[in-house]
């Protein structure tokens, strides 16, 4: 299924997009589920470079940026009554200014493969960051532009004001987008970019050029990264240039492309929830959020390199083998909890002078200043990871 390849993963990814709204129907759930929609069509537009075309890139999103930048300013103009274009069709101002600035700047990054053409993206996104910052009178500098979306005459009777109109809008597109992209998968340019990826001297040999399959797909992923760009303007309506194209967000891409899957096609739809949870959420529960992202990061690395999909994808193992695969997240959900508290309580004591010597912990008030809590989370991880070894025996045959 998380390959794509059956007609019920894609009704099942329009259900959940059409139905969350119906199932949370706050304006904090329509927020990130908005949010979860555009990383989606963001991360998948990445995953067409590394996933596919083993493109380590560094720079994405300066094409998503630009594509939010254009976007900000069509909606500007024509909400001044200068651009006679509808807010549906803004989108594809985006896309048009990720197709061109891919266009151009791919072909310079994608003279090479490997190393070189992820420090050329490094070079180039930096680039483009500096200008940005250079040319507020266009950009916005620090500050950003902002736009109001709601211009016109109703558009068959809407008006995009609500959020949950927008966040409608929104799913069309990223429903709309993902298709495409993995219809190009089933292209003969995307087998060629698969190709160019495993064996790009062989692929020359047979009279075929990998740098330009590299440099076609750069440009086809930069579009669609402006589509997600412009979706992101459309709804919040402001974009804050520096933080659009900077190397964070970029980076942010690559990680949770890769925590998602980038070896399975809906691998960044989860890596794009994921990335919303972290960032929001898990931002809000704790100051250490990146730490423990950190920790997922190296986790995933060492023991799931296939990510989120790949988990899922053994689910037959775990199936034939449910007993010990129950007994072996139990005792890794213990370990963890233990190495939770360790670091709030270590968090807590650093910034006791701040923060007080007080931590509440899933409702339970801690004294940093006793060694009780201390104690208790030294035994529990250290209880965890003891049952994690003696359960890890049993599912040893299927690879853990």
């Amino acid at each position: 299924m998380l390959h794509g390849h059956s007609w019920r993963a894609w009704a099942l990814y329009a259900l959940a997009l059409f139905a969350a709204p119906m199932l949370w129907p706050s304006s904090l759930a329509l927020t990130l589920l908005a949010q979860m929609a555009i990383l989606s069509v963001i991360c998948l537009s990445y995953n067409m470079l590394w996933g596919q075309g083993g493109m380590l890139s560094f720079g994405h999103a300066v094409y998503s940026g630009l594509g939010a930048l254009a976007t900000i300013h069509a909606m500007r103009w024509a909400g001044a009554g200068l651009l006679p274009l509808p807010l549906p069709l803004l989108p594809l101002v985006g896309a048009l200014a990720g197709l061109l600035g891919a266009l151009l700047l791919g072909w310079v990054t994608t003279q090479r493969a490997g190393t070189a053409l992820a420090m050329i993206s490094l070079g180039l996104g930096e680039l483009v960051l500096a200008l940005v910052l250079m040319w507020p009178q266009v950009f916005g500098g620090e500050g950003g532009v902002s736009a109001d979306r709601v211009y016109g005459a109703p558009w068959w009777g809407l008006d995009f004001g609500p959020a949950r109109q927008v966040y409608y809008l929104i799913a069309a597109y990223g429903l709309l987008c993902s298709g495409a992209m993995y219809a190009f998968t089933t292209t003969p340019l995307g087998r060629l970019l698969n190709a160019a990826r495993d064996n790009p001297e062989r692929l020359a040999f047979i009279g075929y050029d990998p740098r330009w399959v590299r440099y076609l797909a750069f440009v086809l992923a930069g579009g669609f990264a402006g589509v997600g760009g412009a979706l992101a303007a459309v709804f919040f309506e402001v974009v804050t240039a520096a933080d659009s194209v900077s190397m964070a967000r970029s980076g942010s891409y690559l990680l949770f492309t890769f925590l998602g899957g980038a070896g399975y096609f809906f691998g960044p739809v989860l890596g794009a929830v994921l990335l919303v949870l972290c960032t929001v959420l898990l931002s809000q529960w704790t100051p250490a959020w990146q730490l423990y992202l950190g920790l997922l990061f190296l986790a995933m690395v060492l023991w799931a390199p296939g990510g989120l999909a790949g988990l899922l994808a053994r689910a037959g193992a775990w199936r034939r083998q449910g007993w010990a695969w129950v007994a072996l997240g139990s005792c890794a959900l213990l370990a963890l909890l233990g190495l939770v508290l360790l670091v709030e309580l270590a968090y807590q004591r650093q910034q006791s002078a701040l923060l007080g010597p007080q931590l509440v912990f899933w409702g339970l008030p801690l004294d940093v200043r006793s060694p009780d809590p201390w104690g208790a989370a030294v035994l529990l991880q250290a209880t965890g990871v003891g049952l994690w070894a003696l359960c890890r025996r049993a599912v040893a045959g299927e690879g853990a």
